[in-house]
């Protein structure tokens, strides 16, 4: 039996996500409410649906087929991204404890800060370096697409602030450099409004 290219590791996908978004019908409810990739994808969907407009309909797989390179690219990497990764230690105050965060989860932080921003979505999302040794370096790589209208370099310095300041008071990693590349310039839907209003 073949697995679908949007399968996550528990088993279900994106299209089915996609679908029980649209109709609130899933095959497994209990499994959706305990399981974080599900539910990380879930929000995922959300934010994207809301930046796209029209994101979500039966199956996401036709949509990550279509004509829209930055649509799919999002979502095929989305799939991956939403793996738990490597583990990330936590500092304690107890030595008998053993806390951790996981890569999955990180990435996950990054993409809604990104997709919060009006008029912007995250892209491939990467952390270079050894995350698993605590306090080492960790570099963020994050690619965007942005609505046209939108001044392109303060768009990137706008995400690499908002990224810096989430990640100090939000994680305890060594963050030592946050790269932002603007991959998409989208043309703006009726939903978008003016994008000159929101930056004045």
């Amino acid at each position: 039996m073949s697995t679908s290219p949007d399968t996550l590791e528990c088993g279900h996908s994106l299209a089915e996500l996609s679908a029980y978004l649209d109709t609130g019908a899933f095959s497994d409810p209990g499994h959706l409410e305990t399981c974080p990739e599900c539910q990380s994808g879930l929000a995922s969907l959300r934010r994207l649906s809301g930046f796209a407009g029209e994101l979500v309909h039966a199956d996401v797989a036709e949509a990550g087929s279509g004509t829209d390179d930055w649509m799919q690219s999002i979502l095929s990497n989305l799939r991956l991204e939403l793996r738990p990764g490597r583990t990330i230690p936590l500092p304690s105050d107890n030595p008998a404890d053993v806390l951790s965060e996981t890569e999955g989860a990180v990435t996950a932080l990054i993409r809604s800060v990104v997709d919060a921003i009006p008029g912007t979505a995250a892209g491939k999302c990467h952390l270079l370096g050894d995350v698993t040794d605590t306090g080492a370096g960790t570099t963020v790589t994050v690619d965007i697409a942005v609505v046209y209208g939108h001044h392109l370099e303060e768009r990137a310095t706008q995400v690499r602030e908002a990224l810096a300041e989430t990640l100090r008071t939000q994680t305890e990693m060594n963050i030592t450099g946050i790269d932002v590349t603007i991959t998409d310039v989208l043309d703006p839907g009726p939903d978008f409004g003016n994008p000159r209003e929101e930056q004045s």
